[in-house]
């Protein structure tokens, strides 16, 4: 599980509701936008800074995860890594939360010089951003980028919910106790 939040990164394997392996790192797409890539659009050196200093920081944490047996599904649970899915071809929102949407690594990579070199406006104008999600989207797919890559994940598929909603699906579970 990969979810990229606006202050962290989330990742986590496992086979049940419980992860075997969860690891949270201070890699949001807000914060590496605010922390490392000044400019509207940043400079190239910064967006070559800030890539190599997510990789350096996955890496060195996403051990665990990278020793644990073969996942056989990949699943990212976050609005940004939906607008990264959107740009690469993944259904509209309006298609509904059942539709399987892929975001494939290949595509995101594709993607990276052509999202670095845009303005925050450029970026609220693709399919499938809001205005809210632009000004970060760049940092969101440096941590995603990274993180499928160091993980070996090809692919991953989009959860419609987030980490809140699992939160209040945890809460509704215990009531009963």
């Amino acid at each position: 599980m990969i979810d990229i939040g606006g202050g962290s990164l989330e990742l986590g394997i496992g086979m049940d509701e419980e992860p075997d392996v969860a690891i949270s790192l201070n890699l949001g797409a807000g914060r590496i936008t605010r922390d490392l890539l000044p400019g509207d659009p940043p400079s190239a050196e910064d967006v070559k800074r800030a890539r190599k200093f997510v990789r350096a920081e996955i890496a060195a944490a996403a051990r665990p995860i990278i020793k644990h047996p073969d996942a056989n599904r990949v699943v990212g649970t976050s609005k940004t890594l939906r607008s990264l899915a959107r740009i690469c071809g993944a259904a509209p929102s309006k298609e509904g939360d059942y539709v399987t949407r892929i975001l494939e690594r290949e595509c995101l990579t594709a993607e990276m010089d052509r999202l670095a070199s845009m303005t925050v406006a450029q970026r609220a104008k693709l399919s499938g951003v809001s205005a809210a999600r632009a000004p970060q989207l760049l940092g969101g797919a440096i941590v995603a980028e990274a993180a499928m890559d160091i993980l070996g994940v090809d692919s991953l598929e989009i959860c419609p919910w987030a980490m809140r909603e699992g939160m209040i699906l945890r809460l509704l579970d215990h009531l009963d106790d």
